[in-house]
């Protein structure tokens, strides 16, 4: 017998199928029976609100219709986008779908109600009252349950990287994002002992069944603890609210501030880790000419990001000298499924694909399993160990990532966004999309590292 989840959650994506195609039909009845005489009782009742009981001049009643044929036609148009996002959120299983169908709704019906309570047009409160009783329950319940069910993907003992290695007891902060999620699973499965500093251990209870030791503070863990690996991939997501200075200030404390702490709890406990494994970014280079190729040994770039790298891995330095090997990976977009690749690749989903800007910014990246194959060599090969790019050998820039995500997706690439305007909103975050630079995994391919998903082809095709 199927668990109440998997039963449920097909009949609840049926029914908001279902709610789509009915506000589709909705604004066809709108927009082309206005003069049927179906709509005389509606139309009657907003004239009241307005009019009274004088009489509607035949302009006052013909000028009504019109807006409704407008609105229809509007409607129709935003039923077609919500049945696209319900059939993406149901095959992704994407939990941002949900919530941002969610974050709609929640715009319009207040202000809709509002509006109409002003005017007395009770007609319309019962029907978005109605409306989010029938939506907003389903679209919450898939938004938690695809949050807990994606991207853990089970893997097999052949495939895992970190089965039939000596068990290891592993401490990882930020164990609930999106590299680490699917580590602390690989982990698990693997047999391997898992400690998770987090913001709210019971959502990462609950996110990995109960098996993993979950702490809120570092306070919790005593000095007399052993553990044999700590991985640390602590941070607030970079993409985001434009980068003022609060903004840049909470970046830095959940970076710096966070391994500053770890470098303290490190130094007091009695039984250092064998093995330090720390997160930054190919941010660190800065915005650099398409041109130049970026080993380990180039110079930190200009700009917030570069000093956000930069003083992130100084805060975790003080490891090595406590007599830890220590392995710190610069990281590209890491494509997977869910993260960074599923906002990137909606509007070709869409129809809507195209470029970002001239797109000749060089796109530095690399798949997620990739990042867990070097993550797992880490655990049992001691000559790891300083800074190695973790980005694929192959570079693009951003218009080839678009052409090639039209042909793996089969979707027109036309929709260009420019630059400028994007840049006057988001300020130097704009970086992030318009601008770029050519990494290289350099000490990786010396150290004799094959890549799983060396080609952006070979990647997209696998995560689509």
């Amino acid at each position: 017998m199927p668990a109440p989840s998997t039963s449920l959650r097909p009949a609840l994506v049926l029914w908001l199928y279902a709610a789509a195609i009915v506000h589709i039909l909705a604004g066809l009845t709108l927009t082309w029976a206005g003069h049927s005489g179906l709509l005389d009782g509606y139309l009657h009742s907003l004239e009241l609100a307005f009019w009274g009981a004088d009489a509607v001049p035949i302009a006052g009643h013909e000028q009504q219709v019109w807006w409704l044929a407008l609105f229809g036609a509007t409607l129709q148009s935003y039923s077609l986008y919500m049945l696209a996002l319900v059939h993406l959120g149901n095959r992704l299983k994407a939990p941002a779908v949900w919530g941002w169908l969610s974050a709609g709704i929640l715009l319009w019906a207040p202000q809709d109600m509002w509006l109409s309570a002003q005017q007395q047009v009770w007609s319309h409160l019962w029907l978005d009252g109605f409306a989010l009783l029938v939506l907003l329950p389903p679209l919450f319940w898939l938004y938690r349950h695809d949050r807990r069910k994606s991207p853990v993907v089970k893997i097999t003992g052949l495939s895992n990287p970190f089965a039939g290695g000596a068990f290891k007891r592993v401490l990882i902060t930020g164990g609930t994002g999106f590299i680490a999620e699917a580590l602390v699973n690989q982990l698990l499965d693997a047999g391997h002992s898992v400690s998770v500093l987090t913001r709210d251990p019971l959502s990462a209870a609950n996110l990995f069944n109960g098996r993993v030791r979950c702490v809120h503070s570092l306070n919790e863990l005593s000095h007399d603890e052993a553990f044999d690996v700590a991985i640390n991939l602590a941070g607030a997501p970079v993409a985001g609210p434009r980068w003022t200075p609060k903004r840049q200030a909470q970046l830095l404390a959940s970076r710096v501030g966070t391994t500053e702490a770890l470098m303290t709890w490190l130094k007091n406990t009695k039984h250092k880790p064998a093995l330090w494994i720390q997160a930054s970014a190919i941010g660190f280079y800065g915005v650099r000419d398409a041109s130049e190729s970026l080993h380990e040994h180039a110079s930190k770039g200009d700009g917030f990001m570069a000093e956000l790298c930069a003083r992130w891995e100084a805060a975790a330095q003080p490891a090595t000298e406590f007599g830890v090997r220590q392995v710190v990976l610069r990281l590209g977009v890491v494509f997977g499924p869910g993260g960074a690749l599923t906002p990137l690749l909606l509007p070709f989903r869409l129809g809507f694909g195209g470029r970002m800007g001239d797109g000749q910014q060089i796109m530095s990246w690399v798949h997620r399993d990739d990042v867990l194959q070097v993550i797992a060599r880490a655990f049992n090969d001691d000559t790891l160990r300083g800074t190695y790019n973790m980005v694929a050998p192959e570079t693009v820039s951003q218009a080839a990532f678009a052409e090639q995500a039209g042909k793996v997706l089969k979707r027109p690439v036309w929709f260009h966004i420019p630059a400028a305007p994007v840049r006057a909103i988001a300020g130097e975050m704009a970086q992030l999309f318009f601008d770029g630079q050519r990494v290289v995994p350099q000490r990786l391919t010396e150290a004799g590292y094959t890549f799983r998903y060396p080609t952006l082809d070979a990647a997209l095709r696998d995560l689509t």
